[in-house]
């Protein structure tokens, strides 16, 4: 094994606590049952003192959500040095941000619905800045997941109402025109695509994924024809390359009934348990669940030359003198 010890990182602070919980947990007995020794580690707000006390060799994320998903708990894990599951800090914060990854979208030519941001301060103008955007749209927080503050609405008179709902969550809210399509999830493993799978369960899905409900229906591959499919995937994969997302991922994708495709998000740390849409789609692909799990602890890594720095300020294996070498800010420092 490549890893000798595996802390499985898990709840958090966000609003997707919870969800965390249960995939932690299916990750942590999934290693245990491989053979690795696992040490499950509940994260709050000491999780920084923790992680200096506890003795691991990787760290696999399964956290969601703000602090867990959007670059700061892998911004800690390059600062310690420690080797982690998922996208790096950058991808990571990218994917988070539902603007910013728009924004993205937008300048590489990837199809996504239109929207605009609300902030507090235009609150008092939403008739105005809505103008001709017209019905329906999905208000969304800027930064959460799993369906949080998300509201479909179809008359002006409810639109204010979403809208504070949604800003309770966070300081901008995106208001997106309503797309009436198939929803189609897509998986992916380090960058390579496993598959689609069609999710049909109601016409104001948010794409909270149904790991942790009995009530939604599925169809793996999406029922859609060979080319189309192939061109859903492609989209798919552009998408999560252009916002350099890797391990497991999933992008949501609206598939309409003319020639359009919408790509919603990259989720960069999905849910992994067993009935999850990502392992539902490795399934297809030929990965059961364990060997899911394993294929991601495999692509754990350091994504920053920060690593070399890390060991050296923390007492690390790397070679001081070797440290220095590359790292001229601590080379200055101690010339001083």
């Amino acid at each position: 094994m490549r890893w000798r010890k595996v802390g499985v990182l898990m709840g958090g602070i966000s609003s997707e606590r919870d969800v965390s919980m249960i995939t932690g947990e299916a990750v942590a007995e999934t290693l245990e049952s491989l053979g690795y020794d696992t040490v499950r580690i509940p994260v709050g707000r000491d999780i920084d003192r923790v992680l200096r006390d506890v003795d691991i060799d990787v760290a696999f994320i399964a956290l969601h959500g703000k602090y867990g998903e959007d670059g700061c708990i892998q911004g800690l894990l390059e600062i310690l040095g420690i080797p982690y599951t998922g996208s790096s800090v950058l991808a990571s914060a990218l994917a988070m941000d539902k603007i910013k990854a728009k924004e993205i979208f937008r300048l590489h030519n990837i199809p996504t619905p239109p929207y605009y941001v609300v902030d507090p301060e235009s609150v008092p103008w939403l008739e105005d800045l809505h103008g001709s955007f017209g019905f329906p749209v999905v208000v969304k927080p800027r930064s959460e997941g799993s369906g949080v503050g998300v509201t479909v609405v179809s008359r002006m008179e409810d639109l204010l109402d979403a809208v504070e709902g949604a800003l309770a969550w966070d300081e901008q809210v995106l208001v997106e025109r309503y797309v009436d399509g198939r929803e189609v999830v897509v998986g992916l493993l380090d960058g390579r695509v496993l598959g689609a799978i069609e999710v049909d369960h109601g016409p104001d899905c948010t794409f909270s994924d149904p790991a942790v409900t009995d009530d939604s229906a599925f169809h793996f591959p999406a029922r859609l024809s060979p080319t189309r499919y192939r061109c859903v995937l492609t989209l798919a994969e552009r998408a999560n390359r252009t916002l350099g997302c890797v391990g497991a991922s999933r992008v949501d994708v609206l598939v309409t009934e003319g020639e359009n495709e919408y790509v919603l998000e990259v989720d960069s740390l999905p849910a992994l348990t067993p009935s999850a849409l990502v392992s539902r789609i490795a399934a297809g692909a030929g990965y059961d669940f364990p060997r899911l799990v394993q294929s991601v602890l495999e692509t754990a890594r350091l994504h920053s030359s920060a690593a070399m720095r890390a060991d050296l300020v923390f007492g690390g294996r790397a070679d001081e003198e070797q440290a220095l070498v590359h790292t001229p800010l601590l080379r200055l420092a101690r010339s001083r």
